[in-house]
């Protein structure tokens, strides 16, 4: 099966289209591989690292940059189970990760000492889901 573990063209514009200056939510489910793929060439290529090693090196390696943009980690939760989706459906990791402006974000992902980062997710992640948000005032019913 292949994942999704990074964003195509298409999905990247439709984020960048979007109002730049507002507040930006990022609910990421996150599914690891048994073993990390690093690529050819790669310092880690053939260790035996987990994918939850090599999404631990992502974390301390992006944590940094995700600090220095104003990001931050505002909730996060120990999956369970799917009560509406696919069949078999399972995440490793569940958070929402808040960035001042959507700005914020992109000057994450373009960070230099990020995109040494990224190698370590992309080789830990076997599927994933990143869904931009906007905040929205919050109650005691749906809707």
């Amino acid at each position: 099966m292949t994942g999704h573990i990074d964003p195509t063209r298409a999905q990247f514009d439709a984020f960048k289209a979007l109002d730049r200056d507002e507040p930006c939510e990022m609910l990421n489910l996150v599914r690891l591989r048994d073993i990390a793929q690093y690529p050819q060439g790669h310092e880690q290529a053939g260790s035996p690292l987990t994918g939850a090693e090599a999404y631990r090196l992502y974390g301390q390696h992006s944590g940094p940059v995700l600090a220095r943009v104003g990001g931050a980690i505002v909730w996060r939760g120990e999956y369970r189970t799917t009560l509406a989706g696919p069949e078999g459906d399972h995440w490793d990791h569940v958070f929402v990760a808040r960035y001042p402006t959507a700005h914020a974000f992109l000057a994450m992902v373009t960070d230099p000492d990020y995109q040494r980062a990224v190698v370590h997710r992309q080789a830990a992640v076997q599927d994933s889901r990143l869904i931009r948000c906007a905040p929205a005032a919050t109650g005691e019913v749906f809707g």
